[in-house]
């Protein structure tokens, strides 16, 4: 057995025999879609619109992308810190060339419209002056029931539009900062989300009452959890306590540390860190596959 044959047998830990079942069919898939590449046929011709969502704070701008012909499985994207820009609005392009209507909101509607940062590549976390614009984005979304209310609005607009297919299911994925939001998503709305994926997902366990991951026995959705190597260094654990409530939750949960990834190595448009690019297209590719096959899964 190879050491990443062993590391997915560690990482697999569904709690009855028909998700052992999914599980084992979803994590076949994904391996051989991580070798060969997209699954997917040609792609498809794409149409996007900006978008206004009326929410119980006010008006989220958002951009929506679906194919040109048909009814799809809807998708929510959550964005990073840096919110809704040209990085993301490719990959809600991308994700619709797969046959997916996809939704890429400003997480950050309530205090500025998009895009937020007009480059992200100059952001230093390490700047005070940088840091400090943060908190005015991040406040009003972290507020008690904010990202729950948004998600409810989020997947009633995408059930409203004729583009989506109401009886397919409803996938939600994030990254770092948006991590915690698709756990909310899909606890907020539990009938409708079957599939949800995290990347480089910031601060899903925590020891408060309310971490993301106690959110567990509300989902009903099969979940991808990719984690950057220096974010397993810091928590190790996390990764345990994240099996162990989706298997106490009796989910299907693929959970798996890139060792040769660092924070945010999905995202194109990350700033340098060290003089050293975060972004890694090979893990991010890899990464983008195993979303592929997760949905094609759960969302059909």
């Amino acid at each position: 057995m190879t050491n990443d044959e062993k590391g997915r047998k560690q990482n697999a830990a569904p709690p009855d025999d028909r998700s052992r079942r999914d599980f084992v069919a979803l994590s076949a898939a994904v391996g051989i879609t991580a070798t060969t590449g997209s699954v997917s046929a040609a792609a498809l011709e794409v149409v996007e619109k900006d978008v206004e969502i009326k929410t119980a704070d006010g008006a989220c701008d958002a951009a929506f992308f679906y194919p040109a012909k048909g009814s799809h499985a809807g998708v929510v994207i959550w964005t990073d810190i840096f919110g809704l820009r040209p990085t993301f609005r490719d990959f809600g392009r991308r994700l619709a060339a797969e046959g997916y209507s996809v939704l890429v909101p400003n997480p950050f509607y309530r205090t500025a419209k998009a895009p937020v940062f007009s480059d992200v590549s100059s952001f230093n976390f390490q700047n005070d002056a940088d840091r400090a614009k943060l908190p005015p984005l991040t406040g009003p979304l972290n507020a008690a029931g904010a990202a729950e209310s948004d998600a409810k609005a989020y997947i009633a607009f995408l059930d409203a539009q004729s583009q989506v297919s109401k009886s397919k299911k409803i996938g939600s994925q994030g990254y770092c900062a948006g991590g915690p939001l698709v756990f909310k998503t899909a606890a907020s709305v539990p009938e409708r989300v079957g599939a949800a994926a995290t990347f480089h997902g910031g601060g899903l366990v925590t020891d408060k009452p309310d971490s993301p991951h106690l959110l567990a026995p509300k989902m009903k959705a099969r979940l991808y959890i990719a984690i950057a190597a220096n974010d397993d260094m810091r928590q190790p654990d996390a990764k345990d306590q994240l099996r162990e409530a989706f298997a106490a939750a009796k989910l299907a949960a693929d959970i798996e540390v890139y060792p040769r990834s660092q924070h945010g190595w999905c995202v194109p448009d990350m700033p340098m860190q060290n003089g050293n690019a975060i972004y890694n297209k090979p893990d991010a590719e890899r990464a983008w596959s195993k979303l592929l096959v997760l949905y094609r899964g759960a969302l059909s």
